[in-house]
């Protein structure tokens, strides 16, 4: 006799929502299979196994072209959840198998890895010798994505203006940013301001600083890009642009710049990013966001806060 109220389950495998997300991840179907290990011919036959499987179309296909329907954006969100808690999972069973002490991967911005957070990071692998313990240093936009997708288990980025809810942030400290202009320009008025050398457009704090000057009346002309503070520095020294940067990044030797007005015209805010349903517990990663909220105290004279949105 039949159970009542029991829904039969899709077969479908984590490989095959795996190859949805890289699909959707790469600029082409090759690149995808390329980044899978597997061949284009594969990666279509498995997405047309799964297609099948589910029941409804997940792609509309124009010529060669293949967009994502809706439907196939709705079993997206549910192949990256998925994919990103197979992955810590699978991490979790090999070091439980190897009877390691585990494993962390950790994402931070330039500034927080070298400037605020590099004492804290040397302890940390002291306090943990055994620990397989790797770090990327990238953009916000970057490592959030990581986040997301389960490749990193944590990282220290720019706070987003917006946040997806898969994220838990916990507040770190206020990073101020400061206009700094060409050697021997003309300060004039905030109006006349520009052009302007600065981060890609994905960077959160690019974001940040385009929102403060359109505010301030500051026409935002973008005349080069560059996700290195160093590289956006040495542009304003050879007179290519204004630019805002970090205080700390922007005034240190040799090469510091000047300010074009003496108060900062903006702060932002770094921030942990951890996904909220991690589907194992991570004490390494706790000890590390201790620690890095106990150092956070000593600079900004405040303690870090839960800010999960």
């Amino acid at each position: 006799m039949a159970q009542l109220g029991r829904e039969p389950l899709l077969h479908l495998s984590t490989q095959q929502l795996e190859y949805l997300v890289e699909v959707e991840d790469n600029p082409t179907w090759a690149d995808a299979a390329k980044a899978l290990g597997v061949t284009p011919s594969a990666l279509s036959q498995g997405l047309s196994q799964m297609e099948r499987r589910v029941g409804v179309p997940l792609f509309d296909r124009r010529g060669r072209g293949r967009t994502l329907t809706a439907s196939g954006e709705e079993v997206l969100r549910y192949a990256r959840d998925v994919v990103a808690r197979t992955r810590q999972l699978s991490r979790w069973a090999v070091d439980v198998g190897e009877g390691s002490a585990g494993r962390l991967r950790v994402g931070m911005i330039d500034i927080a890895a070298i400037t605020f957070f590099g004492g804290e990071l040397k302890q940390f692998l002291r306090q943990f010798p055994d620990l397989g313990f790797h770090l990327e240093v990238s953009g916000s936009a970057a490592l959030c994505s990581q986040v997301h997708s389960g490749h990193l288990d944590l990282a220290v980025v720019v706070e987003p203006s917006v946040n997806s809810g898969r994220l838990s942030l916990v507040r770190l400290l206020e990073d101020e940013l400061a206009i700094y202009a060409p050697e021997g320009a003309d300060i004039g008025t905030p109006q006349t301001w520009g052009p302007w050398v600065t981060f890609p457009p994905q960077s959160h704090t690019r974001a940040l600083i385009a929102r403060t000057l359109e505010e301030k009346g500051i026409r935002f002309d973008v005349v080069a890009e560059s996700h290195q503070p160093e590289v956006l520095r040495g542009m304003v020294k050879l007179g290519l642009g204004w630019t805002v940067l970090p205080v700390r990044q922007a005034e240190t030797a040799p090469g510091a710049l000047v300010r074009a007005q003496r108060d900062p015209v903006a702060s932002r805010r770094l921030v942990v990013a951890r996904r909220y349903d991690n589907p194992v517990d991570n004490p390494a990663a706790d000890a590390l966001v201790q620690l890095l909220a106990l150092a956070s105290e000593s600079v900004c004279g405040g303690g870090a806060t839960a800010a999960d949105t």
